[in-house]
């Protein structure tokens, strides 16, 4: 590695390119060819990443699992080992995540980096377009950027608006299985928290069959059109979503208000389940690949709008309930989601129009 470049050439090496500065600085940054920079990584390894995104289902299947066991912890041991289990299993998941999961996101690597070479060759290194500003500057701007992508972009305000109306329609329904099967058709606690399984094999069913073949589509669709891809390719596999989820919660909503035999009402959620993930994944995955450079922003400005609306509209779900019934109760969600059904058909039609007139640089 020679120190002897003039001011402003460059020097590509094996592991990093770096330039001299004014200031004498050597600047880090990935070269075209480097395997370790995620913007480089083969298919075969980004597809298994996307893959990863799939376990988004974990977060649902706690609402699914949880009740089920702890009803039988409550039952059968009490409620301080509910809290036990869950310390046990959060510390031993910490520390497989330790052991296991490998750094991939580039600034960190770049940062590891820089400091493996300040150490081997001395001085100081600095790394290409690092953002140098106070730490409480770039967390105050880190807090905003969600909000602004969420009202200044359409589609992400539309997805997470479609997002949130599913979050609070399951946990609205979650927290009245009680209330319905306990109430309406005589169940006890422990069968009242297996019917939480429904969803749950929908959910898997989804992650199983369906997530994966998000990236099938996309490689045929990009392949289709010599090779170039658009982030709407991620949208087709949306519309299966868009179709299960207006008509479960249809199904589900009569289906309980004139009492039908309880596996009817069940079979309903598995269908709800596995349109909920559908949606989720490949609105996930679009959010990456139309927000690359924000994409973690993106993905944090749906997450807290649905999780406020989840939190919220169950508080008023019973009253609903009581005063129209489950049938038009439910009903109320099933319209709603069937309003924004339409949406994966009209981003993949006019999304590339839509993210050149809102693009954004923050």
């Amino acid at each position: 590695m020679s120190d002897g470049t003039a001011n402003g050439a460059h020097e590509r090496t094996g592991l990093l390119s770096f330039t001299e500065d004014d200031h004498s600085r050597k600047i880090i940054d990935f070269t075209d060819w480097d395997v370790e920079d995620p913007r480089n990584w083969p298919k075969s390894r980004k597809l298994t990443n996307v893959g990863i995104i799939a376990l988004m289902a974990g977060p649902l299947l706690g609402p699914t699992i949880g009740p089920l066991l702890g009803g039988l912890i409550v039952q059968h041991l009490s409620w301080r080992w509910v809290f036990w289990f869950l310390t046990i299993i959060c510390t031993i998941n910490t520390i497989l995540g330790f052991i296991f999961l490998k750094e991939s996101y580039a600034p960190t690597i770049l940062e590891s980096r820089k400091q493996k070479y300040e150490e081997t060759e001395g001085g100081k290194f600095r790394i290409a377009n690092q953002d140098d500003r106070p730490f409480w500057t770039k967390l105050g701007s880190s807090m905003q950027r969600p909000l602004k992508i969420l009202f200044t972009q359409p589609i992400v305000l539309t997805m997470a608006i479609w997002q949130a109306i599913l979050f609070g329609t399951t946990y609205s329904l979650y927290t009245n299985f009680e209330a319905i099967y306990g109430g309406l058709y005589g169940f006890s606690t422990t069968q009242v928290g297996l019917v939480y399984l429904g969803p749950g094999l929908g959910f898997f069913i989804c992650v199983w069959f369906i997530v994966p073949k998000i990236d099938t589509v996309y490689n045929h669709l990009s392949e289709k059109n010599d090779d170039e891809a658009k982030p709407e390719y991620r949208l087709p596999l949306a519309n299966i979503g868009a179709v299960l989820i207006p008509v479960s919660l249809f199904w589900f909503a009569w289906t309980v208000q004139y009492k039908v035999h309880w596996a009817v009402t069940v079979l309903s959620t598995v269908f709800f389940g596995l349109g909920q993930i559908t949606i989720l994944n490949t609105v996930q995955n679009y959010y990456i690949d139309s927000f690359a450079k924000y994409a973690a922003s993106a993905i944090a400005a749906g997450a807290v709008f649905r999780s406020i609306v989840g939190g919220i509209v169950p508080i008023f779900a019973p009253a609903i309930f009581d005063k129209v019934g489950y049938g038009w109760g439910v009903s109320v969600f099933a319209f709603l989601s069937l309003a924004l059904s339409p949406a994966p058909v009209l981003f993949y039609k006019f999304g590339g129009r839509i993210r050149e007139r809102f693009a954004i640089e923050l």
